[in-house]
């Protein structure tokens, strides 16, 4: 998990979804604003439409947060977002790809 600092608090995440631009992928999608000046923060959210346990959910969202901290340094300074998974993805290497090719395209 990363330190609560460096995670998006429930208010930003509302604000995210109504003036955020949005990455997609295949099975994940960074919706995002960057704000000067800030440090940046990253959250994962995994709904209920892929998967219905809570085990599984929090499962992907822990993955996600591992993945992330390889990447975290990599994306620019103020950039506040989520990770939105679109399906059941708990393969690394696929994750990290697809991190690494929204990062690419955020720069």
């Amino acid at each position: 998990m990363l330190p609560k600092k460096n995670r998006v608090d429930t208010q930003e995440v509302n604000k995210i979804f109504k003036e955020g631009e949005f990455i997609n992928s295949l099975s994940l999608t960074f919706k995002f604003f960057i704000v000067s000046g800030t440090e940046r923060k990253i959250s994962f959210i995994t709904p209920k439409s892929v998967a219905k346990g809570a085990v599984q959910r929090n499962r992907l969202r822990r993955l996600g947060y591992s993945v992330l901290k390889n990447y975290l340094n990599d994306f620019p300074s103020g950039v506040i977002g989520v990770f939105i998974f679109k399906k059941y993805q708990d393969n690394v290497s696929i994750l990290s790809n697809e991190i690494k090719n929204i990062l690419s395209k955020i720069n």
